[in-house]
């Protein structure tokens, strides 16, 4: 009380102050607690997705998106985006190339564009490739494999996955990759033909010519980690499989409206966020 009285501060002011700074910490512990819970299923989630799935909780604690922020940078929970990037892709080959039939295409149903694409996933001691069937517009994982290798094989039991997965096989479908030699064999293009699927191949090489398989791979490696294990091909397997359960299922796209692949994909009246037109007519697709 004598302290109060010699620096000039009413004592219920100071007891205000204190418990009003209590409350603000208690908060920020409550929400640091349920990210970490989202983050250990999904890692590296962003800060606009987080605030989406725990919108409802944070309007009961009276916390806006401003706040949200703070409490994140305080605590050193924001993700600085990481990028790596590993060549993947053989196109001298003597295979037939396709043309690009998606340039101008407009998206507006699931199961009407699969993109696809390789990518490197774990460590240099023990590489892992993950191939991957995506589907354009609910930018669902439609079929997937693991390999050591870079052998057609791999893609061609991510494919026959997405094809099992496939829900109306009498609607016109087109697969589009990069000019890969996977992409190209015989027997990946015999797949194709024989379950009606269109042909259709990036032009030059340019990653935004497939933006939407650049985009998953991205997720996967710099949210869900996959770069960063060190396991045999057995456990990569596992590992991947349990990603994609969470990526399908879980994790909102901010290109689905915050839907999760999957409910974007079990309806066809919202219109895709799609590309946005870049200088030198390239194309991006919107954030993820």
């Amino acid at each position: 009380m004598f302290a109060c009285h010699l620096f000039g501060i009413n004592r219920q002011v100071h007891y205000r102050q204190i418990r009003r700074r209590a409350c603000k910490q208690a908060k920020a512990g409550e929400v640091v607690g349920m990210i970490m819970e989202i983050r250990k299923s999904m890692p590296r989630l962003g800060v606009r997705k987080l605030y989406h799935l725990l919108y409802d909780q944070l309007l009961h604690l009276k916390i806006g998106r401003d706040k949200f922020f703070d409490i994140l940078r305080a605590n050193h929970l924001l993700i600085a985006p990481k990028r790596s990037y590993h060549v993947t892709t053989n196109s001298h080959h003597r295979f037939r190339k396709h043309k690009n039939l998606i340039l101008d295409i407009v998206i507006s149903r699931p199961e009407q564009v699969w993109v696809s694409d390789i990518t490197y996933i774990g460590k240099r001691e023990r590489p892992c490739y993950l191939s991957l069937v995506t589907d354009a517009y609910s930018k669902k994982i439609m079929g997937y494999h693991v390999a050591d290798n870079l052998n057609t094989e791999s893609s061609l039991l991510a494919l026959q996955m997405a094809v099992k997965s496939r829900k109306d096989k009498g609607l016109a479908l087109i697969h589009h990759s990069d000019r890969g030699l996977q992409y190209c064999a015989d027997g990946y293009q015999e797949v194709l033909k024989r379950n009606g699927i269109e042909c259709s191949m990036t032009n030059n090489g340019d990653p935004y010519e497939n933006a939407v398989a650049e985009r998953v791979n991205g997720i996967l490696k710099q949210e869900f980690m996959l770069h960063t294990y060190n396991q045999d091909t057995e456990t990569m397997k596992t590992i991947v499989k349990e990603a994609i359960e969470v990526y399908n299922n879980q994790r909102p796209h901010y290109s689905n409206y915050m839907l999760t692949p999957k409910r974007m994909h079990a309806q066809c009246e919202i219109k895709m966020r799609t590309y946005k037109t870049k200088n030198r007519s390239k194309y991006e697709l919107a954030p993820a």
